[in-house]
């Protein structure tokens, strides 16, 4: 109801199993998920959902412990909001997921002519990482890499600066538009997703710091 009154369309699933149904049949654009459902909890209709769909995921749990909130991180969700919190808070943190991922899968809008195909293109090679910043897809030696469009906001920001620190602070901001200090477990869960997607050593962690993208040579 509060979500309807933001002028959001809403769908509602009463189950786990009840919700991978309605996800095939209407594809939303983003999911928010509770951790506490019956048939199929809020992690395991996760973990499903990211075998099909790179899709916005948020969580919303009243479990604030360590290992809940990782839990749901891991599964694929691209963000978490802890019970209780209030309507416009969610509402927020909703736009934000929409608009960060509408900015790496949406073409931005044709100044001219489309672009000659070719070495124009903006492709950014890292050893045999490439990353091509206008049609959103990665490769490693060659192979194609699908990443969420939160892994894929994470990605451009180590590219953009290879060898240079970025603290955990700088990538909320700059990937999930939080300027103020929130939770940095999402980030450091959503590292360990990129890393396992587009290989363990590339991106280093500085202790105390943040992270790198490491480039040989």
């Amino acid at each position: 109801m509060a979500l309807e009154r933001y002028g959001f369309p809403v769908d509602t699933a009463v189950d786990g199993l009840d919700g991978l149904e309605r996800f095939r049949a209407r594809r939303p654009d983003l999911l928010l998920l509770d951790v506490m459902l019956p048939l199929l909890d809020g992690v395991g209709l996760c973990r499903r959902i990211r075998e099909e769909s790179q899709l916005p995921i948020l969580m919303m749990s009243a479990r604030t412990e360590p290992i809940d909130v990782i839990s749901g991180l891991e599964a694929g969700a691209d963000d978490y909001i802890t019970k209780p919190f209030e309507s416009a808070v969610l509402v927020a943190r909703i736009r934000t997921v929409l608009r960060r991922t509408r900015a790496v899968t949406e073409p931005p809008p044709a100044a001219g002519p489309p672009p000659e195909p070719g070495p124009s293109r903006a492709v950014r090679v890292i050893d045999d990482l490439e990353l091509d910043t206008e049609a959103m897809e990665v490769r490693v030696a060659g192979r194609q890499v699908p990443l969420t469009p939160t892994e894929l906001r994470l990605l451009l920001e180590f590219t953009a600066a290879p060898g240079v620190v970025l603290e955990r602070q700088t990538l909320l901001e700059r990937v999930w538009d939080y300027s103020w200090d929130a939770d940095s477990r999402v980030v450091d869960v959503h590292v360990q997703r990129l890393r396992a997607k587009i290989g363990a050593g590339r991106i280093e962690t500085i202790r105390g710091f943040g992270y790198k993208l490491r480039r040989s040579g």
